[in-house]
């Protein structure tokens, strides 16, 4: 059994805003509280990055339309003793999932972790 970082990416929905710093503002903190209702401490949240179709440089995930935004999180957690990648992105999935319920998740990233010892 190994342990593994797993990287997930989510798409929050905001309504009612005009400006991407108050979305990712209200995404972010609406994803924090929902993860630590549950005492889901561990899960990292942040703003994902979208690369420039021209450049290719990394720009927040965030687009607003009609006062809507959507805002692409990104979240990461540790998943302990784990039997393979597969499993420790089943894991994350559903423990982030169970919290974030209606909120659009996937996987994008599995590492495992070097041993301690």
């Amino acid at each position: 059994m190994s342990n593994y970082l797993v990287g997930m990416e989510a798409a929050w929905l905001v309504r009612d805003v005009e400006a991407i710093d108050d979305a990712i503002g209200v995404a972010v903190s609406e994803a924090g509280r929902r993860l630590n209702d549950r005492d889901m401490e561990y899960v990292e949240v942040e703003v994902g990055a979208t690369g420039c179709p021209a450049c290719g440089e990394p720009f927040d995930s965030a687009f607003i339309a009609a006062d809507t935004a959507l805002v692409g999180l990104a979240l990461e957690m540790e998943v302990f003793n784990a039997e393979g990648e597969e499993h420790a992105s089943r894991i994350a999935k559903s423990e982030v999932g169970g919290a974030l319920r209606d909120v659009p998740l996937s996987v994008v990233d599995v590492f495992e972790l070097e041993d301690d010892e």
